[in-house]
């Protein structure tokens, strides 16, 4: 049987936490209005659009904190890796060539897309044509390509 977790058992957040506390609070009152929000009128798929945007702006924000400002230490970046507060495999596949702008992982699993490809947002918009326009089913992306 799995340990229970109280507050006994769980670890308080590593120093750094309280400077960038307040922008993951914001993040998570947006996620909550995004869980809440009305979706009639909208597609099966659309209504979960809002959820990936802010799941991957809170996770491009631990990112950016961590490899581009390094403005926060390793511990405190696997505190909030671990904690849920960024996607660990979404900030994996932005360190590896091609990848750096990918919207979710469910862009790039084949066996989700048409034909067992990857997803439309990823073909770069120099190759489809300027007047068309890209939106992926799964996530509402307008195009994260990195060639573009």
């Amino acid at each position: 049987m799995p340990p229970i977790r109280t507050s006994r058992n769980r670890k308080p957040p590593p120093e750094g936490f309280d400077d960038i506390e307040d922008t993951l609070l914001e993040f998570a009152n947006k996620m909550k209005d995004a869980e809440n929000a009305p979706h009639e009128g909208k597609r099966k798929n659309e209504s979960t659009w809002a959820i990936f945007q802010i799941a991957h702006q809170r996770s491009r924000y631990v990112y950016d904190l961590y490899y581009d400002k390094e403005a926060i230490g390793k511990d405190l970046y696997n505190w909030l890796l671990k904690n849920g507060y960024g996607d660990a495999n979404l900030i994996a596949k932005w360190k590896k060539q091609g990848y750096e702008k990918l919207c979710c992982l469910r862009c790039i699993q084949a066996k989700e897309n048409n034909f067992n490809a990857t997803c439309i947002c990823r073909v770069p918009k120099a190759r489809l044509g300027k007047e068309q326009v890209v939106e992926c089913v799964s996530c509402g992306c307008r195009g994260c390509a990195s060639g573009d």
